[in-house]
């Protein structure tokens, strides 16, 4: 069963609702602005009198908030002066930051080839510990700089609770990776940042579990998650990874949240990520990611993947 109650209920409310649940032998979760679990064999007598709560209910509420439930529509989340959901949105850069004059260069590229959005990592989570991993908070200013440079808003990828506060300083929308999408903590955090969060499904992650991550960020109080679907490992070994465009109708099926297409780190080859890109936008993708590189040769990390910065499809 559940309580209901108001989604404005003030910190001191919240808390007497959790204490007075214990001494009634009682433990209570909260499950969104507007609920929390009761679990136990406890006495409900009484809660229901405590301020801010409107009601018991038998049963548990929907507990992804990501889930479409009786929502119509998509839900946009905004990034500065970006709506992601409302048309289609362009999000592009490196896969890693390298130095600050060939990141501001790109930046201006591909704004004026249509990006809406920065992309780039500063914090790289790599297969091997041996290969390069980022620069760290110095890839954190150099964004910020690009950002101050061309006004596009950046999304950077976070890989450890405890870069969260200083990424949150530099980027304007926080990435978790598809290695982390069941990185609780990490959603947690990101949840608790304030800004949006752009969440890639993991490899091997089934639809359901990407909605239920999305709603550990949500639980959070930030309403502002955005979906990404970025290939799955399955037997095809003649690329990286495949791209699951059925999943862009169905999470647009099953969820509100935006839902946006990386065929980037889907297919590892540049030559692939147009039509691919093309295929997601016929599939009713909220928009693309899409990484590029002056010198793909040169990258420091995925360059067979990256496109040239003067030609986004």
């Amino acid at each position: 069963m559940h309580l209901t109650c108001h989604e404005d209920l003030s910190t001191e409310s919240r808390d007497r609702i959790v204490t007075a649940a214990l001494e009634a032998g009682l433990t209570a979760q909260a499950a969104g602005p507007g609920a929390y679990l009761l679990f136990g064999d406890g006495d409900t007598a009484g809660l229901t009198e405590l301020p801010g709560v409107t009601g018991l209910v038998d049963g548990t509420p929907d507990l992804s908030l990501a889930a479409r439930a009786d929502r119509s529509g998509t839900t946009p989340v905004r990034v500065g002066e970006v709506s992601i959901g409302t048309g289609f949105t362009v999000f592009a850069g490196p896969c890693a930051v390298e130095d600050e004059a060939q990141l501001i260069d790109l930046a201006h590229r591909v704004k004026a080839a249509g990006a809406d959005m920065l992309r780039g990592g500063a914090y790289k989570p790599r297969t091997s510990p041996l290969s390069f991993r980022g620069l760290g908070v110095r890839g954190l200013e150099i964004l910020a700089r690009a950002r101050e440079e061309t006004g596009l808003p950046v999304v950077t990828e976070i890989v450890d609770t405890q870069d969260v506060a200083v990424v949150s300083e530099h980027a304007d929308m926080l990435q978790i990776g598809a290695r982390n999408m069941q990185n609780y903590s990490l959603l947690v955090a990101a949840g608790r940042s304030g800004l949006p969060v752009f969440l890639k499904r993991g490899m091997g992650a089934t639809i359901e579990e990407m909605i239920g991550a999305a709603g550990y960020v949500m639980l959070e109080g930030n309403p502002d998650v955005v979906l990404c679907e970025r290939g799955i490992r399955t037997f095809n070994d003649e690329l990286r990874n495949t791209l699951d465009l059925a999943a862009v109708p169905v999470l647009r099926h099953r969820s509100h949240l935006p839902v946006i297409a990386d065929p980037s780190h889907a297919l590892g080859r540049a030559d692939f990520v147009p039509p691919m890109a093309l295929a997601a936008a016929a599939a009713g993708a909220h928009g693309i990611m899409l990484e590029v590189h002056d010198e793909p040769r040169r990258a420091l990390s995925d360059g067979p993947q990256a496109l040239d910065p003067d030609l986004l499809p």
